[in-house]
């Protein structure tokens, strides 16, 4: 497909990795999805949402952007936590530039105040942006402003709103200026390096963390198990909830069905609306213990097994 991007001489062209990183639920998915123009990544008011790398590609002019959106870095208490957070470092270490998402209501809690530590002890230069400014007054952003002028050196700083997108814009031209002269990665018109397979299980796991409370939501994992194409275009999809233990299941499941129906209608619309055409989705929810310290599954989520839990615990 050719767009205007197509005709940029390869002289001219520009690209470069940006890692976005922060504390749980700053708003780094919707950053991404945002820059992206699309959902490539899952949103969910709950923490620790994402938990692999996510890859999103954004074009502006010569320049071709690729946003890796890190899972949120906290202290970990669990085997998976450890994995992802140290994703979300890696992912950091690997990127040509970092944007560090402040959430302007919290502030600098004790997750973001040991990345700050992290950042200033690595010596490694971030790009700040701090996300919700629609939400604070214009004194309590002073203040926040100045508490982070004084933890580090930054390389930029921005005001943004993630969701409305005010200030995205500018933030995405920045980046797009400074990352170095070279050669696209990808075609032009990609939008991210997730498979459908992937998009679809993310998807699934977003609707089970709308839909679920309390801790439930990171005791399951959905994979897809089969991804058929059908004559007349459409796909059928053939995806597992995994949960933990035997009393977690008739919760997914929920009465006569009814919770996992929920689930099934709102992913199949969603994946729909982004694939362009119909699909036949059908979800089973089934037991296996231990998942989370399955290193198969780790591998499933593109992250690093990690050879021992915190602390000593387990899982």
């Amino acid at each position: 497909m050719m767009t205007e991007n197509s005709f940029v001489p390869e002289q001219d062209r520009r690209c470069g990795f940006v890692a976005l990183i922060g504390a749980p639920n700053v708003g780094k998915s919707t950053l991404l999805n945002q820059m992206v123009g699309a959902k490539v990544s899952i949103v969910s008011r709950k923490v620790q949402t994402t938990r692999s790398r996510i890859t999103g590609i954004a074009m502006v002019g010569p320049a071709q952007i690729i946003f890796v959106d890190t899972p949120g870095i906290f202290v970990p208490q669990r085997r998976l936590d450890t994995a992802m957070v140290a994703a979300a470092w890696g992912g950091a270490e690997d990127a040509d530039l970092v944007v560090l998402l402040i959430d302007a209501e919290r502030g600098i809690d004790a997750n973001t105040d040991k990345i700050l530590t992290s950042l200033a002890e690595s010596g490694r230069s971030a790009i700040l942006a701090i996300n919700k400014i629609d939400a604070v007054k214009k004194e309590t952003l002073l203040r926040l402003t100045q508490k982070l002028s004084e933890r580090g050196e930054f390389a930029e700083m921005f005001m943004i709103s993630a969701l409305t997108g005010d200030g995205v814009g500018d933030l995405k031209s920045w980046l797009a200026a400074h990352v170095l002269p070279g050669p696209w990665h990808y075609p032009e018109d990609q939008l991210s390096d997730i498979s459908e397979r992937l998009l679809a299980s993310e998807i699934t796991r977003e609707k089970i963390y709308d839909r679920l409370h309390q801790e439930l939501p990171y005791a399951t994992t959905v994979e897809t198990e089969e991804w058929k194409e059908k004559p007349d275009g459409s796909v059928r999809v053939s995806q597992v909830i995994y949960v933990q233990r035997k009393s977690q299941k008739p919760i997914v499941l929920g009465k006569g069905g009814r919770m996992v129906g929920e689930i099934g209608k709102a992913s199949r619309l969603e994946l729909e609306e982004f694939l362009g055409r119909r699909v036949h989705l059908f979800l089973f929810v089934k037991i296996r213990e231990g998942w989370i310290d399955d290193p198969e599954r780790y591998r499933e989520m593109g992250l690093d097994f990690p050879t021992s839990a915190p602390s000593g615990k387990k899982g």
